[in-house]
């Protein structure tokens, strides 16, 4: 028996969040009432150094079984393993460092060109080839870039920071520096987030549901459990991952169909206009350039993936960067050949 946890397990009428109730992370850090009911709206900054957060959980991700080919999603708690994870590649890369050991989202920020990692322990910006943490230490469960400097994000306060538990929807202009809380403070936990020019949709566990301005929620189609969302540029087609495969909506997410022929993905995100890129739990990399509705597959990278991000550069080329295996891979060129980062 290993040593006792400091912190309590919650009552069923503390549990808010989409987890089971007995995961360690959950326990002990239930909403504030009074924060919950508020409805205020504050900015923080904080200038706390880098410390790791003491890791008490880990990330969502598929389990491979190999002699079914079946794969299943875990909510809140289970390492990613993969049937083909020691399998022989010619395309699989190596990995270096990354700031934080568990890694929830990645993008290209368009104001500054430069990539940006939501972690466990904040979120973290690369300055020629070094993270650097970026405002408060928030644990970001859920992040999307939806412009220039402008992030939408979910997730759990870390030491120190005085924010509702779990965070809701918060919103930042100034690229991380700083954060505003939006809506449903104490009240949702946004594993899977994104945004167009449409709103923010995102899935808290509970369910599939939308904003326009940030505040006013609209529930989306139901039977949607998804482990990814992402979303086209003006919000009308939406793919989502989960363990029985991909899910696209041509309607906003009112209504959703499985994609024939389509990999398992297990992480996505949409580059622009047509293009979408996906990760299989076994690292391989698949594009779509017709918004989801065929895919084909590229190189494979080392390790079960746990986030992905794709964006476009001036002269058209697709730039994917892929987290996994402890690592941070780069592909200039499509997704054709990775190599680490930094």
């Amino acid at each position: 028996m290993g040593p006792e946890r400091p912190w309590r397990r919650r009552t069923p009428a503390e549990i808010t969040s989409p987890c089971v109730d007995d995961s360690p992370w959950l326990q002990g850090r239930g909403p504030s009432p009074a924060r919950a009911s508020s409805g205020l709206r504050k900015v923080i900054m904080t200038s706390l150094p880098y410390r790791p957060l003491l890791r008490r959980w880990r990330p969502a991700a598929f389990t491979a079984v190999a002699a079914a080919g079946l794969l299943t999603l875990s909510g809140c708690g289970a390492d990613a393993t993969s049937s083909a994870a020691g399998e022989e590649s010619a395309h699989e890369t190596g990995h270096g460092d990354l700031p934080s050991a568990h890694v929830h989202g990645v993008a290209v920020n368009p104001a500054d060109e430069l990539v940006y990692l939501a972690t466990h322990d904040g979120l973290f910006r690369y300055d020629d080839g070094e993270p650097t943490r970026v405002g408060p230490v928030i644990d970001l469960m859920g992040f999307t870039v939806a412009g220039p400097d402008h992030f939408y994000a979910s997730g759990h306060p870390g030491p120190g920071v005085d924010l509702p538990e779990p965070v809701g929807l918060i919103e930042s202009t100034n690229g991380g520096e700083s954060w505003e809380l939006r809506s449903r403070q104490g009240e949702s936990d946004f594993h899977a987030l994104t945004a167009s020019s449409a709103g923010v949709v995102g899935f808290d566990g509970r369910e599939l549901t939308t904003t326009v301005d940030g505040t006013s929620w609209r529930e989306l189609g139901a039977g949607v459990t998804p482990h990814a969302l992402a979303a086209s540029g003006d919000g009308s087609v939406l793919v989502a991952t989960n363990e029985s495969g991909l899910m696209r909506s041509v309607d906003g997410g009112t209504t959703w169909a499985p994609v024939a022929g389509a990999p398992l993905l297990q992480v996505v995100d949409w580059a622009e206009d047509q293009t979408v890129v996906g990760v299989s739990p076994n690292g391989t990399v698949a594009v779509s350039t017709d918004a989801g509705a065929t895919w084909d597959e590229r190189a494979r990278v080392s390790g079960s993936p746990e986030a992905v991000g794709a964006s476009a550069s001036a002269e058209g080329t697709l730039r994917i960067l892929v987290v996994a295996g402890g690592g941070l891979h780069d592909s200039a060129d499509g997704g054709e050949t990775f190599v680490p980062l930094p």
